[in-house]
C-alpha cells in the first residue's frame, strides 16, 4: 500500500505560497500533505526542495519498503570519508519521509519513533566500524583490520533514554554509553587497546555529530557514562560495573531501565546488562525511589526555571504536566516493583503503563489516559522540532509561533488547540503530583495520648529508624494517620506499646516509611498486628520486606495451593544468579507467604485449621523447590545422584499436613542407588557419601542463617537409629530396619510419613514400603502396652505449661495424635490425618466425636498461640485483640469459658483414651 492510501489527517500551511511552491510536483492528497508540511515548517520545505526527485519515487512506493531501501546501501560504504555523506543523505531522507508519514497519520507514533531509532542504530554500528577500521590502519595502532568485524573489537554501545526505548523524537540527540569487553582481546596490551578504542569512539561520535555541507547525522552525547568528568569516552565494562555497584544513583538506575545494546558485541553487552540487573532492579519494593524521583523533578524545574503556567515558551518535556512527568511516573513504578516482577521490565513508556495496569500498580483508566496523553505530547513535540530541525521541547514564545505549530498539527482553530493542550497538561500534572507529592495530613489531626504513653512517643526520635532527616520527614508525613489507626484499637495504649517495639527494632526508616507513605492501607495492617500480636510486630521490624507482598501481589486472594507455590518459588530461585542468591531468594519468598498466612488468620480471612494446612503446604513447596537446587549445586562437583535418586520424607506434623506458625520440620532422606557404584561428576562419589553430602546440603539450605534469615529448623531424629544412624538411608536398609529393628514408636511415626520432595522414581517405592510395613501383622497387646508407656514418659518429661496449653497433657493434641497413630498401626491403615486414623479405631461414634471435637479445639488454640508467641500464653497479659482472636477461633464467649472448655474437653478425651488403652479394645473399626 502506497503513501496516499494510508493518509488519515492533514497538516495545514501557515505560509500557503511556500507550501504551494514545495508541492508543485505532487498532486491529490499527497500534494496537500506536502503543502501543509512545507508551508508551516521551513526545514521540511528545504528538504522537499533538496530531495524532491527521491521523494516523488518514495511516495508511490510501498510504505513498508522505504526505510529498508535507505538503510541497505549503508552496509556497502567504506571508510569515514565515504560513509559520512551516505549517512547524512540517509538521515535527510528518513527525516523527510518520517515527518510526512507522521503529519499525515500514515505511521502511528511507535512507527515514527521506531524508524528514527532504526536509522540511529544502523548509523552507530557503521560509524564505529568505519572508525575502528581507520584506527586499525594507523601505523602505531595495536588493532589489525582483520579483527575489526561486526562485533567492533569487543566494543558494545548502549543506547540510553529514548533511543534505548526505540522512542527517538524527531530532532533527538542520541545518548550513548560506549563500553568494551576487557577480556575479548586479552593478548593485546590493555592500555594500548584502550587508547585505540577511545580514539575510534571519539571519531565515531564526530562522524555522526559534526555538521557539514551535507548536514549532520545525529547529535551524539556520551555523558551518561559513569562519572563523565573524569572517565574516558570508552570504558571497560569491569570499571563500569564497579562504579554502579558502589556509587550508582537512583537517576542512573532509572536511566538503565531503557538501556539497550544497539551496536557492537551484543553478547558481551547482554552479559553486562545482566550483571547490572541487581543494581537496576532491587530485590525489595523500593518506595524510596519515589522521593528520589520527586527530588529530581523539583531540581529540574528549579534549574530550568520551569514554574510558569503560560503556554508561550512552556517546556513540553520538562515542564509541569509534560513528557518527563509521564516518564518519571512510569519508570518510578517500574523501579519500585520491577525487582520482584520481571514482567514490568520493559523499555517503552506506553508498554510500561500497560503492564503496570495489568499488574494492578495503576488503574486501567489512568494508564489509558496517560498513554493517550503521552502520544499526544510526543506528536506535538515532533511538530515543534520539525519547524526548524531544532532540538527543543519548548513551545514557541509568541502567538505567531504557537499558531504555526497548531497548523502543522492540523488544527485550524488555534484557540481550540490551546484549550486542548492546556487541559492535557493540567491532567498529567494532577496525576503526577498525586503520586509524587500526595497531600499531607495536618499535624493537628493527630490524636492525644495519656502522659505515660506520651513518654514512649517522646523517645522515638532517638531510635535508629529516625536518625536521618529524610526518615524523620517521611515519618512525620505518616504519623497522624498511623496514630489515628492505633487509637482505633480496642486498647490503644497496648497497640502503641507494640508499635514502639516495631519502631525500636527497625535498623533504618527511609524504605519502610516510604512504603507506608505510598500505601496508607498498610498503616491499618500494622495497627492491627500491633493490637493483636506484639511479637509479630517485633518480627516485622526485623523482616519489614515481607510487607512488599501485601502490595506487590495477590495478598488477599484465595490460597493458590502447594503445586502453584512450588512453581512460583522455583521460578523466583531460577532468576537468581548463583546458589547463595537462590537460597536468599527462597528465604525472602517464604517469609512473605508465611506472613500472609498469619495475617489472614489474624484478620479472620482463614481459620486456624486452614492456616495450619497452609503452613504445611508452604513448607512442602519450599522443600520441594529447594531440593532440586541443592541437587544441581552438588552435581556441579560430583555429578548427578547415582541410581534412582532420593526423596525427602516429611514426618510428624509435616507428613500429616498441619503445621503452626513456629513449627520445625521433621524430615528423613531415603535413596536408592540401584546398583550404581558412583556418581558421574568431575569428582565422583560412592552412593553413601554422595547422599550423605546431599542430605547435609539440604539441611543447611533449609536451616542455615543467611543475610535473609533461615527457612526452617530441621529435625532428623526420626531417621532409622536416630542420631546414631546415617543421615541418609538406602531404601533397602530402610525397609530391613523397619521390618526387623524398628521400635513401636518408629512405626507410629511411619503412620504420618509422606514424600514431600525428590525423585519421582523412588517416591512410589518408598510409599509402597511404608504401606507394607504398616500392614504387617503385629501383637495388638504389645502395641497398646508400648503406647501406654510412651504416653506416660511424655507426661513425665513435660508438664502442661499454662491454662492455654493445647499440645502437652492428657487429652490434648499430642495425646490424641498418639492414640490415633496407634489406631492406624493396629489396623494396618496408611491414612495419615488424625480424623482418618480415628475412623479406623474400635471406639464408639460418641467417643470418636469427643476426640475429634477436642482435637479441633486444641488445634485452634495451638494455632493462635504459636502465631502470637513462641512460649506459653500468659492469659493475664493477652491484649484485647489477641483475646478476640482466641474467642473467634474457638467459639467461646470469654477467656474464662475457654479455659473451662479446654479443661473439660481434655478430661473427656483423656478418659476415652485411657479406657481403650487399659481395656485393649482398639484398632479395627467396628463402626460402633
Amino acid at each position: 500500500m502506497d503513501f496516499a492510501a494510508k493518509i488519515r489527517r492533514m497538516p495545514l500551511a501557515v505560509d500557503t505560497a511556500l507550501g504551494r511552491e514545495a508541492a508543485e510536483r505532487f498532486s491529490g492528497p499527497v500534494g496537500e500533505v506536502v503543502m501543509g508540511a512545507a508551508g508551516s515548517a521551513p526545514y521540511l520545505a528545504g528538504l522537499v526542495k533538496r530531495e524532491g526527485d527521491w521523494l516523488e519515487e518514495a511516495l508511490v512506493a510501498p510504505v513498508e519498503s522505504v526505510l529498508p531501501s535507505l538503510l541497505t546501501p549503508l552496509t556497502h560504504e567504506g571508510g569515514p570519508g565515504e560513509l559520512g555523506p551516505a549517512l547524512r543523505q540517509a538521515k535527510r531522507r528518513v527525516a523527510l519521509y518520517t515527518a510526512l508519514a507522521d503529519l499525515a497519520g500514515v505511521w502511528p507514533l511507535e512507527e515514527v519513533t521506531g524508524a528514527l531509532t532504526t536509522l540511529a542504530d544502523q548509523a552507530v554500528q557503521h560509524a564505529w566500524r568505519a572508525c575502528l577500521l581507520a584506527e586499525a590502519a594507523r601505523r602505531k595502532s595495536v588493532l589489525e583490520p582483520e579483527i575489526v568485524g561486526p562485533e567492533l573489537c569487543g566494543i558494545f554501545i548502549l543506547a540510553m533514554g529514548k533511543m534505548g526505548a526505540a522512542e527517538l523524537n524527531y530532532s533527538s540527540d542520541i545518548d550513548l554509553i560506549v563500553l568494551f569487553d576487557q577480556d575479548r582481546l586479552g593478548d593485546l596490551d590493555f592500555h594500548e587497546l584502550r587508547s585505540s578504542l577511545i580514539r575510534a569512539t571519539r571519531a565515531g561520535s564526530a562522524l555522526l555529530n559534526d555538521i557539514t555541507s551535507e548536514g549532520y547525522v545525529f547529535r551524539t552525547d556520551l555523558r551518561l557514562r559513569p562519572d563523565p568528568s573524569v572517565t574516558p569516552v570508552c570504558l571497560s565494562m569491569e570499571a563500569a560495573e564497579r562504579y554502579y555497584e558502589s556509587l550508582g544513583r537512583t537517576w542512573e538506575r532509572a536511566a538503565h531501565i531503557k538501556a539497550r545494546v544497539c551496536a557492537g558485541d551484543f553478547a558481551a553487552g547482554a552479559g553486562y546488562l545482566e550483571a547490572l540487573r541487581p543494581f537496576i532492579w532491587r530485590k525489595h519494593l523500593d518506595f524510596a525511589a519515589i522521593q528520589d524521583a520527586h527530588d529530581m523533578r523539583l531540581a529540574i524545574r528549579a534549574h530550568k526555571g520551569l514554574h510558569g503556567a503560560a503556554l508561550e515558551g512552556r517546556d513540553l518535556k520538562l515542564g509541569r504536566g509534560g513528557i518527563r512527568e509521564i516518564e518519571f511516573f512510569t519508570q518510578t513504578r517500574q523501579i519500585i516493583a520491577g525487582g520482584r516482577d520481571p514482567f514490568l521490565r520493559v523499555r517503552g513508556t506506553v508498554e510500561g503503563l500497560e503492564r503496570l495496569a495489568e499488574r494492578g500498580w495503576i488503574g486501567t483508566d489512568d494508564a489509558r489516559q496517560l498513554a493517550e496523553d503521552y502520544r499526544a505530547h510526543r506528536e506535538l513535540e515532533h511538530r515543534i522540532q520539525m519547524v526548524n530541525d531544532q532540538q527543543t521541547h519548548a513551545l514557541p514564545k509568541d502567538a505567531e509561533g504557537i499558531e504555526r505549530v497548531a497548523r502543522l498539527a492540523g488544527w485550524g482553530d488555534t484557540a481550540a488547540f490551546r484549550a486542548d493542550l492546556q487541559e492535557r497538561l493540567e491532567r498529567v500534572e494532577g496525576l503526577a503530583e498525586g503520586f509524587f507529592a500526595p497531600g499531607k495530613v495536618a499535624k493537628s489531626a493527630e490524636p492525644e495520648w495519656g502522659e505515660g504513653t506520651q513518654a514512649i512517643i517522646d523517645r522515638w526520635s532517638g531510635y535508629p529508624a529516625l536518625r536521618s532527616d529524610r526518615a524523620s520527614e517521611l515519618f512525620a508525613r505518616i504519623r497522624p494517620e498511623l496514630m489515628a489507626q492505633l487509637q482505633r484499637a480496642t486498647r490503644p495504649e497496648e497497640a502503641l506499646e507494640a508499635f514502639d517495639g516495631f519502631l525500636k527494632g527497625l535498623p533504618a526508616g527511609v524504605q519502610i516509611f516510604s512504603l507506608f507513605a505510598s500505601n496508607p492501607q498498610l498503616l491499618r495492617l500494622i495497627a492491627d498486628i500491633c493490637a493483636i500480636a506484639p511479637e509479630l510486630a517485633a518480627y516485622l521490624s526485623r523482616n519489614a520486606s515481607v510487607l512488599d507482598g501485601v502490595i506487590g501481589g495477590d495478598f488477599f486472594a484465595d490460597w493458590p495451593g502447594q503445586a502453584v507455590l512450588q512453581d512460583q518459588l522455583a521460578e523466583a530461585m531460577a532468576r537468581a544468579p548463583d546458589y547463595e542468591a537462590r537460597l536468599d531468594a527462597a528465604r525472602r519468598w517464604a517469609k512473605e507467604w508465611h506472613f500472609r498466612i498469619g495475617v489472614h488468620l489474624l484478620r479472620g480471612l482463614s481459620d486456624a485449621a486452614e492456616a495450619g494446612g497452609q503452613y504445611a503446604e508452604l513448607a512442602e513447596a519450599v522443600v520441594g523447590a529447594v531440593y532440586p537446587v541443592v541437587v544441581d549445586e552438588l552435581a556441579e562437583r560430583h555429578g548427578r545422584p547415582p541410581g534412582l535418586g532420593a526423596v525427602a520424607l516429611g514426618m510428624g506434623s509435616l507428613g500429616a499436613g498441619w503445621l503452626n506458625a513456629r513449627s520445625d520440620l521433621d524430615v528423613i532422606v531415603i535413596y536408592d542407588a540401584a546398583g550404581v557404584e558412583e556418581s558421574d561428576g568431575k569428582k565422583p562419589l560412592a552412593p553413601v557419601p554422595y547422599y550423605a553430602r546431599l542430605t547435609k546440603a539440604l539441611i543447611t539450605a533449609l536451616s542455615a542463617p543467611t543475610a535473609e534469615g533461615r527457612l526452617y529448623e530441621v529435625d532428623m531424629r526420626l531417621r532409622p537409629s536416630g542420631r546414631q544412624g546415617p543421615v541418609a538411608t538406602a531404601l533397602s536398609g530402610f525397609e530391613t530396619y523397619q521390618r526387623e529393628q524398628a521400635w513401636t514408636w518408629e512405626h507410629l511415626a511411619l503412620t504420618r510419613a509422606r514424600v514431600v520432595a525428590g525423585s519421582g522414581e523412588i517416591g512410589p517405592k518408598v510409599e509402597a514400603v511404608r504401606q507394607e510395613i504398616l500392614a504387617l501383622e503385629r501383637d495388638r497387646g504389645a502395641v497398646l502396652k508400648d503406647l501406654a508407656e510412651m504416653r506416660q514418659r511424655i507426661f513425665d518429661a513435660k508438664r502442661a505449661d499454662g491454662v492455654l496449653e493445647a499440645k502437652i497433657g492428657p487429652g490434648r493434641m499430642q495425646d490424641i495424635e498418639l492414640f490415633a497413630q496407634g489406631a492406624a498401626l493396629v489396623a494396618g491403615s496408611p491414612v495419615r490425618e488424625v480424623a482418618g486414623q480415628l475412623a479406623v479405631a474400635e471406639i464408639s461414634d460418641d467417643e470418636r466425636a469427643t476426640l475429634l471435637e477436642t482435637y479441633r479445639l486444641m488445634r485452634a488454640v495451638q494455632g493462635c498461640s504459636r502465631l502470637l508467641t513462641e512460649g506459653a500464653v500468659d492469659m493475664e497479659a493477652l491484649g484485647e485483640g489477641a483475646v478476640v482472636l482466641f474467642l473467634r477461633e474457638t467459639g467461646c464467649e470469654s477467656t474464662g469459658a475457654l479455659v473451662a472448655e479446654m479443661a473439660s474437653a481434655a478430661e473427656a478425651a483423656a478418659k476415652v483414651i485411657e479406657t481403650h488403652l487399659q481395656g485393649g479394645h482398639y484398632g479395627a473399626n467396628s463402626g460402633g
